[in-house]
């Protein structure tokens, strides 16, 4: 293969280039996941520990060279267990990219419907529920509150976490890529005067105060009167039915570019 650039011995081809695009990428998605958790810790540990080697290496320590040495052989196993979280979500990141949309089958439509099927049931016992649909992106509001679970989203698992008898059902759950990460999660309550108090709860307040902080769908199930409502951008939709609550939801999460264009039910900001 030809060489694009060649710098004394060394020859660098297109590859290479590409190479180091790919591992850049890699790493830069990598860091974006693990810089707001415990796991970034623990990679400087590592790293620590990386340059603990190579000290003792050069300054012939034999002794704690060899106990570092004989670690070695379980850091891939270890790397596997103590970030099995992260790699999952940075493995779901890379296979979300456009080339790769033909070979993968989305998870918002199976996320809708049972989200869809749970509302319904809390609506009509009036079981309140806070839900918090993230697009991809770390929601930097609720991070690290709550409870992590890490389970798939369904009808059953929302149900039971929003039981009045749950110790979960208090705050917020937050679904992303059709994984429900957290329950019991604390949100913002929102500082918007025009409205009337009437009009929103405590519920309704912190899903209107997360959607102007984060860019992040906020679903609301109101446990006095079992209406569902649904916050984005400081933008709220009131009263939906299901219809109009699974095609808002399908068309906001799988929008590309996350238009904001839709014509709100009520819109708090404007003073409605």
């Amino acid at each position: 293969m030809l060489g694009l650039i060649s710098i004394g011995f060394v020859e660098i081809t297109w590859i290479d280039i590409v190479d180091v695009i790919i591992v850049s990428f890699v790493l830069y998605k990598l860091y974006q996941i693990v810089r707001r958790t415990i796991a970034l810790q623990v990679i400087l540990g590592l790293l620590l520990i990386l340059a603990l080697y190579f000290i003792t290496e050069a300054t012939n320590l034999r002794s704690l060279n060899w106990i570092i040495d004989s670690l070695s052989d379980i850091w891939l196993i270890a790397f596997i267990i103590l970030f099995q979280p992260e790699l999952r979500r940075l493995l779901l990141t890379l296979i979300r990219t456009p080339l790769l949309d033909f070979f993968t089958t989305s998870t918002v439509e199976s996320t809708v419907d049972e989200l869809v099927v749970a509302v319904n049931e809390m609506s009509r016992s009036h079981t309140g529920a806070l839900v918090v649909l993230g697009k991809g992106r770390d929601i930097a509001a609720v991070n690290e509150s709550g409870i992590p679970l890490n389970a798939k989203v369904s009808r059953e698992l929302l149900l039971s976490i929003f039981n009045e008898k749950s110790p979960l059902h208090d705050g917020a759950v937050v679904i992303q890529d059709g994984v429900v990460e957290r329950a019991r999660c604390i949100l913002p309550l929102s500082t918007t005067t025009s409205y009337r108090e009437k009009d929103l709860g405590t519920r309704h307040r912190a899903a209107l105060g997360l959607s102007e902080q984060d860019d992040v769908i906020v679903l609301v199930v109101s446990e006095e009167t079992g209406q569902v409502s649904v916050a984005e951008d400081g933008i709220f939709y009131l009263d939906l039915e299901l219809t109009e609550l699974e095609r808002l939801l399908q068309q906001k999460l799988n929008s590309n570019n996350n238009s904001k264009s839709k014509q709100p039910f009520l819109d708090f900001s404007s003073g409605n």
